[in-house]
């Protein structure tokens, strides 16, 4: 007995984006579809209701979804069959088949990749949709790209989705659409498309604040010389790589000091209203995750849960954590996209990944919203690179082929180890050994602006900014950002005003400047002319800032040097 069609008039609401997607889906009928969407937006909901429009029309019998985990195999499965399409997240290879009982199964990547000719022969047996979730994931290795392409060309329709910015290396995606455009190279083309600043601003997503920690870090080399260097400060690539580890060493001081004040900033956001708001760190390693597990005990006083990898206890952890009101959770892997924890909404940073791919999958698992005003707030290094790419979070990028790749951040190939075995690898612990690191917040950016002075973890300088209200809408953030900057630095005039001594009949003039103090107060100058046009033309911060940078190049406002920030405030003053 075949499993019952779905019935189409008791599927959810859909949102403004999904109606107008699946309006040009329909109307098209195409056979590839490609949908880019940003976590949290509903990519399985829009998918699941085209799976049904198909189902009951008798375009397609059958649904594959591949996704990247099996962890997201029971996802899927649950949330099909929540609106009545039955899929088989229990399907192996050796199976051949699928049950009748069932409208298809759920596979990873993986799966096809071993086995391309089961697949295909199953997509041959029935005029089959495949969904294929996080797309991007069939470019991770030929064997997974040739794979997915052998088994479903044969495929009636294919939905390709993904929710974060497309892979930064040349690996073509199968059934992805290239465009080559003016300067000769190819980019991918998607037919849907729905940003985190379109996701923003209808209230889908939850507006994300960073908080960047910097610090004295100080190491030993291999050679037994020691080095001491500011995270954050101006340096090589290699000395950034070394400061950041040392900075993350759970021996450290860095990183009890971050998660006191990340905990701090969980306590603020529960008594807020998010009563059940979580956390999550995001270790490189198991030996660094269990270590930071016991850090957050001892400041928290309670235990963490700790997630090493895709294993088969790993969902269950997830979903017990998911349904619980436990604070924090501990993981490696398992935060690759579509991981769903609506509740969590504070977030660690703590690896040394720095992919645009891998960081837009780190913090798509803190926006999605549940009700209007929350907010969500990331702890992370202030290292440039982390920098530019939590300034550029409204950054919409495509897939692009044959462009010239400039390494982007450090220890990439470390970190693509320790997510497929989740083992510390010894190689890098040989070439120095952390000898100590102290935090303090450098500075907090949000919609692409850099708002804060320097301020030691512990003082009331930084519980300003941890002790922000819970609930704010996007505007309100911008506007109490601004505020406690220029509280920030009242303060800081009111304090050298009363240890000045008896004033001299003729007072000298101020001190200069150092460059840090001018940075600041330029970012300062720069934010509040951006502000001001925002209020004259409804554009949003991050969009005047992309246009600054657009007209006078350069990195983002947090990496910009003097020269770069003075040049956008007289460009900002023309507009």
């Amino acid at each position: 007995m075949p499993a019952p069609l779905p019935a189409i008039e008791t599927f959810p609401p859909l949102r403004a984006w999904q109606r107008k997607a699946l309006v040009v889906y329909l109307r098209r009928r195409d056979p590839d579809f490609t949908a880019v969407a940003t976590p949290g937006a509903g990519k399985t909901t829009f998918a699941l209701r085209i799976a049904a429009e198909l189902l009951v029309d008798g375009t397609v019998d059958a649904v594959t979804v591949v996704a990247p985990t099996e962890h997201l195999k029971t996802q899927w499965a649950l949330a099909a069959a929540r609106v009545g399409i039955q899929l088989d997240a229990a399907f192996r290879n050796a199976d051949l088949h699928s049950s009748a009982d069932f409208h298809g199964a759920v596979v990873t990547y993986a799966q096809v990749g071993m086995a391309p000719h089961v697949h295909k022969r199953r997509t041959l047996t029935r005029r089959t949709l495949v969904i294929l979730d996080e797309i991007h994931h069939a470019g991770d290795s030929r064997s997974w790209g040739d794979g997915v392409k052998a088994a479903f060309e044969p495929a009636v329709r294919r939905l390709m989705l993904t929710g974060t910015p497309f892979r930064s290396d040349d690996n073509p995606i199968p059934f992805v659409t290239y465009e080559r455009g003016g300067d000769g190279l190819l980019r991918s083309r998607a037919d849907s498309v729905y940003g985190y600043s379109d996701a923003l601003r209808d209230g889908v997503v939850r507006p994300v604040l960073f908080l960047a920690y910097s610090g004295e870090t100080r190491w030993r080399t291999n050679a037994g010389d020691e080095l001491a260097a500011r995270l954050g400060e101006p340096m090589t690539q290699d000395l950034v790589a070394q400061a950041w580890r040392t900075a993350l060493d759970p021996a450290g001081d860095w990183m009890p000091q971050v998660l006191r004040a990340a905990d701090a900033r969980l306590t603020v956001l529960r008594k807020a209203g998010m009563v059940d708001a979580g956390g999550l760190v995001i270790a490189s390693d198991q030996q660094s995750a269990r270590s930071y597990a016991k850090l957050i005990e001892q400041v928290t006083g309670e235990k963490a849960a700790v997630v090493l990898s895709d294993d088969v206890g790993a969902s269950a952890r997830i979903a017990t954590f998911a349904g619980s009101d436990q604070r924090w959770m501990v993981a490696v892997r398992m935060v690759s996209e579509g991981v769903d924890i609506p509740r969590l909404a504070v977030g660690v940073y703590a690896t040394s990944a720095s992919t645009p791919l891998y960081f837009a999958q780190a913090i798509g698992r803190f926006v999605r919203a549940r009700r209007p005003g929350e907010t969500a707030s990331v702890f992370l290094p202030s290292v440039p690179h982390l920098l530019g790419l939590a300034s550029e979070m409204e950054a919409e990028r495509d897939h692009v082929l044959g462009k010239p790749k400039e390494r982007e951040g450090f220890d990439d190939d470390l970190l693509e180890r320790a997510q497929r075995d989740d083992q510390a690898s010894g190689e890098l612990e040989k070439r120095f050994t952390a000898l100590s690191a102290t935090a303090e917040l450098d500075q907090v950016i949000f919609d692409g602006a850099s708002f804060g002075t320097a301020a030691q973890a512990g003082t009331p300088e930084e519980e300003e900014y941890l002790g922000l209200p819970g609930l704010l809408t996007a505007d309100q953030v911008s506007l109490l950002l601004s505020k406690r900057q220029a509280d920030q630095l009242a303060a800081q005039r009111r304090r050298a005003a009363t240890r000045t001594v008896e004033p001299a009949p003729t007072a000298p003039p101020p001190p200069p400047m150092n460059a840090a103090q001018r940075r600041v107060a330029l970012r300062r100058q720069l934010n509040a002319l951006v502000a001001a046009r925002h209020h004259r033309t409804g554009q949003p911060h991050g969009k005047i800032h992309a246009e600054l940078r657009r007209l006078c190049g350069g990195p983002p406002s947090a990496q910009a040097t003097i020269e770069q920030l003075e040049e956008r405030i007289a460009t900002v003053q023309t507009l």
